[in-house]
């Protein structure tokens, strides 16, 4: 699979020795292992059993962890920790997201420190061009059972109604801040027994700070059959509202769940029926926001590599500058190097979500990532493949 482009060399994916060449020969090996230990999903299962227990009653292993699936997947235990690695991926022409990852707060203190948390990777983005996006859950920033309640459109209690007011004002002053030191930020998509009161709260937060340009950018699971609707719905309302939509376009993370809940509560699936139906919606939706820049800008967070070829395609086709501020291309830290550094060895701009926290609190995070990369079809396969791939052209090159 390759893109000519008469203005720049081929971009092509499989081209091993560009995607890797941030990688020691060290740092291959690991990747090696990590993936090989990944691809088995019994292993996978149980490891992640054994690892919550081994946490819960205290045995030592985090060391092991912080060398290991967090030392690939993070960044750090927190933003100055990530500063080498920052630094690392400007080196090749991609830019960082810091995603504070911890997971699993409930009380308001957990909340409040959360938001200070992000507000300081907004202070970080301010020193240079390096961090271009902050990004947040809302379930980091309220409790998840009150969100909850919220989308099933049940009454709340004074108490709930204040603590919803909380929620609101921690997003308000990300938001805030991002607004006043022109930063673009992200509000991540999370279960759609919550997705409700997550859409309606981005979409306020775009009514109020995206009136001059696109700052808050709401996230659409395009593996949710109703999303491409959505996102269609959110144009015309910003058309007519006079404001300007940020979109995220992904697939989705909790495919699983969702199928699972569904079932046991007797209620239609949100998700696709199939995978090439999930396809077909996302590169609609791609090919849809490349229609109205005017009014949307949109990152593709995909490890699609057909997605991928497709925007790339696309912008060459259509003219527009590869580093067009209103796409961005995005991966996970550790994950799909053949799409982030081949696409930004091209010029097109690419980042990469860098997950950080301590270990402790991070291993929700790792644990649903190792089991995510065992669920999604080939992914595995595909990481590993190239990484044996690599390994041999460095051999055969010496």
């Amino acid at each position: 699979m390759i893109i000519v482009d008469k203005r720049t060399k081929v971009l092509s994916f499989e081209n091993t020795e560009i995607a890797f060449k941030s990688k020691s020969n060290t740092d291959l090996k690991r990747a090696y292992w990590l993936f090989k230990l990944i691809s088995i999903n019994p292993l996978v299962k149980f490891g992640s059993y054994v690892t919550n227990f081994a946490l819960k009653i205290g045995l030592p292993i985090q060391g092991i962890i912080k060398n290991t699936i967090f030392k690939h997947f993070c960044g750090g235990q927190n933003i100055t920790d990530c500063e080498a690695a920052i630094q690392h991926l400007a080196s090749y022409n991609v830019h960082t997201i810091l995603d504070y990852s911890v997971e699993g707060e409930e009380t308001e203190a957990d909340f409040d420190a959360t938001c200070e948390e992000i507000l300081q990777t907004i202070k970080r983005a301010q020193k240079d061009n390096l961090v271009p996006f902050s990004v947040f859950k809302v379930t980091g920033l309220g409790r998840f059972e009150l969100l909850q309640k919220i989308n099933a459109k049940e009454n709340l209690n004074t108490k709930e109604n204040q603590e919803f007011e909380y929620i609101k004002l921690r997003i308000d002053r990300i938001c805030k801040a991002c607004f006043e030191t022109d930063l673009q930020v992200l509000i991540d998509a999370e279960f759609s027994w919550i997705q409700d009161v997550i859409d309606n709260l981005a979409l306020e937060m775009m009514q109020k700070y995206n009136r001059e340009k696109p700052i808050v950018f709401n996230t659409y699971q395009l593996y949710r059959h109703d999303k491409l609707t959505s996102l269609k719905n959110d144009f015309l309302l910003a058309q007519t509202n006079g404001f300007y939509l940020g979109a995220k376009l992904v697939r989705g993370a909790y495919m699983e769940i969702e199928r699972e809940r569904a079932q046991e509560k007797e209620y239609p699936s949100p998700i696709q029926s199939t995978k090439d139906a999930a396809d077909r919606d996302y590169n609609e939706a791609i090919l849809f926001c490349l229609d109205h820049l005017d009014r949307i800008a949109f990152m593709a967070g995909t490890h699609n590599e057909e997605s991928s070829l497709l925007l790339a395609s696309e912008i060459d086709k259509q003219n527009l500058s590869r580093n067009h501020p209103g796409i961005y291309f995005a991966q996970l830290l550790g994950m799909s190097d053949n799409l982030s550094f081949n696409l930004s060895a091209s010029g097109y701009n690419v980042a990469k979500y860098m997950p950080y926290g301590p270990v402790k609190a991070v291993m929700p995070y790792l644990l649903r990532r190792a089991q995510e990369n065992t669920s999604v079809s080939g992914q595995t396969s595909r990481e590993l493949n190239l990484i044996i791939k690599e390994i041999k052209r460095r051999k055969h090159s010496k």
